[in-house]
């Protein structure tokens, strides 16, 4: 007879929050190296911020499925930006880069936002020449992939793409578009986010003592219109920390999830005494109400290590993946939770 242990039958609970232990590291997505990266820092003594800066680096480093760092997601004239933030959740201090061109680290760069400007979130071309002055090098975004990317949307008339109510019709040429004389406000425009095209790594530390700090990287929306900021480096849209509260992360259509700054609102139903999964769940349904379709997941912990995740149910997209790593767990696991 095969005894299985306890802690092992409770991860199987799909949606259910963990038993609390601490330290916690939680991320979007079967990310597994970003988490060992992470856990490892924290292991050898590393603050929370620090495991978010390195965890997340680490998918920038890996190109995570292509979404995230260097060489993916070509915007409309072929180039890849990125966007990131970090989140301090003792001093709620944030560090936010947007449309960063030609600087590969980019939650590096978020985080000397933090440490060397009272600002929040530097932007485009003057985002990247604040990150040279901090030492980081410029560096070709582009890549073969990407290139490749960009040519064969070309190629099929750049389809499909984020424009609507302009003339040319923007699901037939590839523009350049204008505004029409008379607008069809009826027009109905379908996500293309999918579980193919997912945009972020969203993670979420939880320190020993219960200090929380959050952290998210991206390369954005594929074939994006030039200067698209999604949600990943608004604070409470992207990802949030509260040391008195917990975390929370998100991931999926931005132009969506911004609305509705879902990972604020999480931490703020954790405070309210709400178990991270139900936190989670509690944030999807609020914007299931307006957009019954939209592609996105939400990842969630409190300060004492519960946590939990939740996504919408869409074709194609049934179950979210993610990766926790904990003192109850021999290594970062990775963990499943069916959509609602």
């Amino acid at each position: 007879m095969v005894v299985v242990p306890l802690f092992l039958l409770v991860l199987q609970l799909a949606g259910a929050a963990s038993a609390a232990a601490l330290p916690l590291v939680i991320n979007t997505w079967a990310f597994r190296k970003a988490a060992e990266t992470a856990w490892r820092v924290l292991q050898l003594g590393g603050s929370e911020l620090d495991a978010v800066e390195r965890g997340c680096g680490q998918c920038e480093i890996d190109q995570c499925d292509g979404s995230v760092g260097y060489g993916g997601s070509p915007d409309e004239s072929g180039e890849t930006t990125l966007d990131a933030m970090i989140m301090d959740g003792n001093t709620m201090e944030v560090g936010a880069v947007a449309d960063l061109r030609r600087v590969k680290n980019a939650i590096g760069v978020a985080r000397k936002v933090i440490e060397y400007t009272k600002h929040t979130l530097l932007v485009g071309e003057s985002a990247s020449l604040f990150a040279v002055r901090m030492g980081f090098p410029y560096e070709d975004l582009t890549t073969q992939k990407s290139l490749s990317m960009y040519s064969e949307w070309l190629n099929q008339s750049c389809q499909p793409n984020y424009w609507k109510n302009v003339v040319p019709d923007s699901s037939k040429s590839c523009g350049p578009y204008k505004r029409p004389e008379k607008v069809n406000c009826e027009e109905q425009i379908i996500s293309q986010r999918s579980v193919q095209n997912h945009d972020t790594i969203g993670m979420v530390i939880v320190g020993e003592k219960g200090t929380v700090a959050s952290g998210t990287s991206t390369n954005g929306a594929i074939h994006k219109i030039p200067g698209r900021v999604g949600d990943s480096p608004i604070a409470g849209a992207g990802s949030y920390a509260d040391s008195t509260a917990g975390g929370a992360a998100a991931t999926g259509d931005g132009d969506i999830m911004m609305r509705f700054l879902p990972s604020y609102q999480a931490v703020e139903y954790m405070r309210m005494g709400t178990d991270p999964a139900i936190a989670c769940q509690k944030v999807i349904s609020r914007i299931q109400k307006y957009v019954p379709k939209f592609f996105g997941a939400v990842i969630c912990a409190n300060t004492t290590g519960s946590y939990g995740a939740a996504c919408n149910k869409i074709p194609g997209f049934t179950q979210f993946r993610f990766m926790v790593s904990s003192p109850l767990l021999s290594q970062p696991t990775e963990q499943v939770v069916d959509c609602i």
